[in-house]
């Protein structure tokens, strides 16, 4: 059967959807609309994992290797504390151009025979007619807020500031960096992302940043101030801003439904995880994978949405729950700054449990490396662990 979708919003999660459904069947009308120029996306580089990069192989072979080509990759971290320097053996990590990405993608959709719609604005209160269409206009959908009514929309903001940067730095790790002030603690989470560039998100306590005057500053003043304060790790490269110097607290937003008619939320329109965790892209295309494996499945669209929302909410209840503890971890921090190095980076490693917030820093860190080392520890560990993060998710 063929059928006509709408994509609003020409992000990772609208084109791959798009690339998806016209690789199902050619004949399906697909075409995507996205209210900015080609090309003038914000935002620096995006992280991934293996996991993903073997998904989008299977899913699409093609632009696999183009995004695999384009990519960088690490597999350890580096945290830069008081003059000392720990480092954490981890998963192989990689890192591309959001622009890349999006060029990458953008490409594949073209070849297959989708329409992209460059500058074309869609009015939420006059939808086109499609069998389908998608809201992927993320975390400010404007196609959600039309019905917000209808899809629950609720957003809880983080107590820390932050900020989205780029370097001319390129780290040979995923970089944290911990800048000490009068006013409290600024910190640096830095990942590279193609030869010449990475990216740099930067966050403070409300205190520090009132402190500090960055909340005051023009973008120059901040940016002088920020390589100041991480020249250590800057290695005496620039820091290059956006076009904003605002500092947001991030928004984590859910909805009661992602679906109203043929209407159907996909990726930041539908849910939001704190940066922290580097899953943004990845739950995006994931979503898109999902709701075209359920496109597939059920020739009724009503039961495709449903069955697209009820696989999804259930995927995402781990992802949510480490990116609200990571968060958390990072919101207190002087309970962990003040260890030595080489603990505090390995606490850093375990904000995902649910169990840190309630033992002793110390305590933990000492279990957990016992853990390590005995094998029913370890089995306990896997045991309670997820048990206690579903008991947390449902309280929260």
């Amino acid at each position: 059967m063929c059928v006509k979708v709408v994509c609003v919003g020409g992000g990772p999660a609208g084109l791959y959807l798009a690339i998806l459904l016209k690789r199902q069947n050619p004949s399906h009308d697909i075409a995507v609309h996205e209210r900015n120029p080609e090309g003038s996306t914000y935002g620096w580089g995006v992280t991934y994992w293996r996991a993903l990069l073997d998904r989008l192989h299977t899913c699409d072979p093609e632009s696999a290797r183009a995004i695999e080509a384009s990519s960088v990759r690490w597999t350890q971290g580096v945290a830069h504390v008081r003059g000392q320097v720990a480092r954490q053996p981890g998963d192989a990590g990689h890192g591309i151009g959001r622009h890349r990405l999006l060029e990458i993608l953008a490409e594949r959709a073209r070849d297959l025979g989708v329409r992209l719609e460059f500058e074309d604005e869609i009015d939420p209160g006059d939808l086109p007619d499609a069998d389908l269409v998608v809201a992927a206009d993320g975390i400010h959908s404007a196609l959600r807020t039309q019905h917000a009514g209808h899809f629950g929309t609720e957003a809880t903001e983080g107590r820390n500031h932050y900020v989205w940067l780029g370097t001319t730095r390129v780290f040979d790790s995923f970089t944290f960096a911990f800048a000490e002030t009068e006013h409290g603690w600024v910190w640096c989470y830095g990942y590279p992302y193609d030869d010449g560039h990475s990216t740099c998100v930067i966050e403070c306590a409300p205190d520090t940043l009132t402190g500090l005057g960055l909340d005051a500053m023009d973008e120059a003043g901040q940016l002088a101030l920020l390589e100041k304060l991480f020249a250590g790790v800057l290695d005496g490269h620039p820091l290059v801003g956006g076009s904003s110097a605002a500092w947001p607290a991030f928004r984590t937003l859910t909805n009661r439904t992602w679906h109203h008619g043929n209407l159907v939320l996909l990726g930041d329109a539908a849910h939001t995880t704190h940066y922290s965790i580097g899953a943004g892209t990845t739950l995006a295309l994931e979503d898109a994978m999902c709701l075209a494996d359920a496109l597939r499945e059920h020739t009724l669209l009503p039961e495709a949405l449903a069955a697209y929302e009820r696989r999804r909410r259930a995927e995402l209840v781990s992802a949510q729950s480490a990116a609200r503890l990571s968060a958390q971890w990072y919101e207190n921090l002087p309970r962990y700054i003040g260890l030595p190095p080489h603990r505090m980076f390995a606490l850093l490693g375990q904000r995902h449990s649910p169990l840190l917030p309630y033992v002793p820093p110390q305590l933990y860190y000492g279990l957990d490396k016992a853990a390590g080392q005995l094998e029913v520890l370890r089995r306990f560990k896997r045991w309670l662990g997820p048990r206690a993060a579903r008991a947390l998710h449902a309280r929260s």
